[in-house]
């Protein structure tokens, strides 16, 4: 079955954490946020893009949730399904193994940038009518990850 996303992170964090920390240290922390951000958020972006053409699935709460499960593989997330139909999938991450990784590294605001932001970037690849809305998560301290995902039909070019 491959190694999963969580594995992924873990592995790509060895060398992730130091770099991004290198740029902070040269560029300042916000010139080296951003590019780390658009660097992953291109890659992402693009990864949204395969899915939702390999998927080619009508029902964003089916497409959603079958993507969600390769992040949640591996009891890599604990979450609630709050709503899931044609143009919805809304759910709440209750555990996260994500960030329970970067805290232990001491480095949650790395696991945000590293790991978080992506999730942004990835609904953005699922084409211009898919929105993400999500207004705190586990990483940055909160006692949840709320993930909205909805279909925003007069977004449709």
């Amino acid at each position: 079955m491959g190694v999963s996303v969580l594995e992924q992170a873990r592995i790509q964090a060895q060398v992730l954490v130091p770099l991004v920390k290198a740029l902070q240290a040269e560029l300042g922390e916000a010139r080296a946020n951003a590019l780390v951000r658009k660097a992953l958020g291109d890659l992402y972006r693009g990864f949204g893009e395969e899915f939702w053409k390999a998927k080619n699935e009508a029902n964003l709460g089916k497409a959603v949730s079958s993507a969600f499960k390769t992040y949640a593989r591996d009891d890599a997330l604990a979450y609630d399904v709050i709503e899931q139909s044609h143009d919805a999938f809304d759910f709440n991450v209750t555990r996260c193994a994500y960030a329970e990784f970067y805290k232990a590294l001491g480095e949650p605001e790395l696991g945000f940038l590293l790991v978080c932001t992506a999730d942004f970037a990835t609904a953005d690849g699922f084409g211009p009518d898919v929105e993400l809305t999500r207004t705190q998560t586990i990483m940055q301290g909160a006692d949840h990850c709320d993930f909205r995902y909805r279909r925003n039909p007069g977004a449709a070019q």
